[in-house]
């Protein structure tokens, strides 16, 4: 089962938010409302949920649900 929401932690003040995901594509921004810093994916990683998200994105769930046969993410 996929999950649509995830809860972003900003790194730079701590300040944690539950966001519901987009279904099929990534999101590479994100401005924390607390501190207004502009957050953008870890070298590595797809999305900011992917980075600071207790879920990764959907794409990304599909592609571990898969294994390495499946589809690779949005990027």
């Amino acid at each position: 089962m996929t999950e649509l929401t995830s809860t972003i932690t900003c790194p730079a003040c701590g300040h944690r938010k539950t966001e519901t995901m987009p279904a099929d594509a990534c999101q590479y921004f994100y401005e924390c409302e607390s501190c207004g810093v502009l957050l953008k994916p870890l070298a590595g990683d797809c999305c900011v949920f992917c980075s600071y998200g207790d879920h990764p994105c959907p794409p990304r769930q599909k592609e571990l649900q898969s294994g390495p046969a499946g589809q690779h993410c949005c990027c």
